[in-house]
């Protein structure tokens, strides 16, 4: 539970105040609803280089791999009531980075970090099933 807490507010530190993201009271809100249009530019480079790529894409998964390892460590949850409330709580974290005027609401960074924490549990899945066999 404590490395769980721990990753949380690193994760959440990183979001709101790390990686030159600074407040911007006079700048209008940023977002984008359109799916996989960030995803896109990202991987035809129409925004950043190759490296800005792979960090925007891959980051955006990767990070979110330990959720999907420690919660159901943690709590016996199923896939679906995991994947909900995952979605649920990046959806709220976008709209407040976009309302506190320190990021950007971006769909499609809903649907990479899902990504991640699904593979994360997946992982947990496999481990488990391992286990279960010894």
């Amino acid at each position: 539970m404590v490395l769980l807490v721990g990753y949380t507010l690193l994760l959440l530190y990183w979001m709101f105040f790390a990686f030159g993201r600074s407040y911007h009271p006079e700048a209008p809100y940023r977002y984008n609803w359109i799916p996989f249009q960030t995803i896109m530019d990202f991987a035809l480079l129409k925004v950043g280089s190759p490296l800005d790529m792979l960090i925007n894409l891959l980051g955006n998964i990767g990070v979110f791999v330990p959720f999907g390892l420690l919660i159901p460590w943690i709590w016996s949850v199923k896939m679906r009531h995991f994947l909900v409330g995952f979605i649920g709580c990046i959806f709220v974290v976008e709209v407040i980075q976009m309302l506190s005027h320190r990021g950007t609401f971006d769909v499609d960074d809903i649907w990479l970090n899902t990504l991640g924490a699904w593979i994360g549990y997946m992982l947990w899945s496999g481990i488990k099933r391992i286990r279960y066999r010894r």
